[in-house]
């Protein structure tokens, strides 16, 4: 499991308003180049395609964790296996794809219907041989690729947006961490709405939250964006009378 940077716990989003920020504005469709403040040498190249719904868009909390990854894991991904989970048109997994060393696999998965984005900006990117864009739909059993795969290394930006998917999100998750109990999960969230802390409030009774440090953190979370780790809850030790003679 990779370590966990030092919390910074002073700010917490279920301090934040009901109303703190307003829903984002959908933008027409496009081609977006992004060096995530020259921490990529080469531009990733981000098609951006609203047809099969908002997850073709580039939001801010994707942003700010493939800007975390490229930062603080550029070189510590080398044997892990990575997958991240709505990836929409892929941005953070093609990210880490395109600036950190790795030599497993890595997938972006998402619906059915973004399968055609990703793998446009997989090709758009000659990631071809690195990357593979797989359909994986929260709170069903996981692929037989996926279980195969076992990742180390979760990847998840915004996915705690629509509330109803809220359940099927945890589920997948913790099937996640049950299949590889010593992996990370990399969250990165946005406080739109009260409903979103809720969700935070399950996973902190589900799995270890930890919110992970960030040299841009004063900036993002003034715009209610924060990064967490998850990961698998330690075990708790038997208490003498369960153990058997």
């Amino acid at each position: 499991m990779l370590p966990d940077r030092s919390p910074s716990p002073e700010l917490s989003p279920l301090a934040i308003g009901e109303d703190f920020s307003p829903l984002p504005i959908i933008k027409s469709a496009g081609t977006a180049e992004l060096t995530f403040s020259a921490l990529l040498s080469t531009p990733l190249r981000l098609h951006e395609d609203l047809a099969q719904g908002c997850g073709g868009q580039l939001w801010p909390p994707g942003m700010i964790l493939a800007k975390h990854m490229l930062r603080y894991h550029r070189e510590d991904l080398r044997q892990t296996r990575i997958l991240e989970l709505g990836a929409g048109g892929g941005l953070v997994g093609l990210a880490v794809a395109k600036g950190c060393a790795y030599e497993e696999p890595l997938y972006v998965t998402d619906q059915a219907d973004m399968i055609s984005l990703m793998e446009h900006n997989i090709a758009l990117n000659n990631l071809g041989g690195r990357v593979k864009a797989s359909v994986l739909n929260w709170g069903e059993p996981l692929p037989k690729e996926i279980v195969d795969l076992k990742p180390g290394v979760i990847l998840a930006a915004d996915c705690a947006y629509f509330e109803p998917a809220f359940p099927l999100l945890l589920a997948t998750l913790s099937d996640l961490l049950t299949l590889s109990p010593s992996a990370t999960i990399f969250f990165s969230f946005k406080k739109r709405r009260r409903a979103d802390t809720q969700f935070l409030k399950k996973a902190r009774k589900a799995f270890q939250v930890v919110e992970i440090e960030d040299e841009d953190r004063p900036v993002f979370s003034r715009d209610g964006l924060f990064l967490y780790t998850f990961t698998s809850k330690p075990q708790h030790q038997k208490h003498p009378s369960e153990t058997k003679a």
